[in-house]
């Protein structure tokens, strides 16, 4: 009986089965690290693109923010030059104040009432005299009232005058000046002569 060698032969296909092995494990690794490489290419680039949205986010954020500012400081120089008109418009309203509350006052009072004393203190006016009667005294309130330069009227009292052989009544009665609330300081008192009526018919 003849007997064959198998030995080479296995020899042989255990060394081609080991070349497939390491060719395929070869393959399999180049593949993998394809893929690796490929996702983190791509997830690269997205992370690029967001940080460049991102930049460009931001750099408009600033450029909000740098407008924002600008704008406050409008609005503040805004509020400046409003504050300074309203100066301007007080001063320019109070320069002529005395010579206008004057006229004014000839104008509420009527005939039969007589004014004593006039002081000013800031806005309010404070009125003495003496009045004939008292319906002369309303005439004169209500003048007030509708005067487009003075406003609430208030009567401190009025009582017959110490001298009975005159049918007058002493009076002192507050005035408010419209529109100068604003206006500081205290000013000279102003003093009419007693006995002298103020100018004004009545009403």
């Amino acid at each position: 009986m003849a007997y064959i060698n198998l030995l080479p032969w296995r020899e042989a296909q255990r060394k081609q089965q080991q070349t497939q092995f390491m060719t395929m494990l070869s393959m399999a690794g180049i593949l993998s690290f394809a893929a690796v490489f490929g996702l983190s290419a791509v997830y690269s680039a997205k992370i690029e693109g967001q940080n460049s949205r991102n930049a460009y986010l931001q750099g408009e954020i600033t450029v909000l923010e740098q407008r924002i500012v600008e704008i406050r400081e409008l609005d503040e120089k805004k509020k400046n030059l409003q504050k300074r008109m309203e100066l301007i418009t007080q001063l320019q309203s109070s320069r002529n104040l005395g010579t206008q509350i004057m006229d004014e006052i000839a104008a509420v009072v009527p005939a039969g009432v007589y004014l004593s004393n006039l002081q000013k203190q800031g806005p309010s006016l404070l009125l003495v005299g003496k009045s004939e009667s008292n319906n002369r005294l309303s005439n004169m309130i209500r003048s007030v009232e509708s005067s487009e330069l003075l406003k609430d009227p208030l009567l401190e009292f009025i009582e017959a005058g110490k001298d009975q052989s005159q049918i007058l009544s002493d009076f002192k009665i507050h005035l408010t000046v419209k529109g100068f609330e604003a206006v500081q300081g205290e000013a000279k008192p102003a003093v009419v002569k007693p006995g002298t009526p103020a100018q004004g018919t009545a009403k």
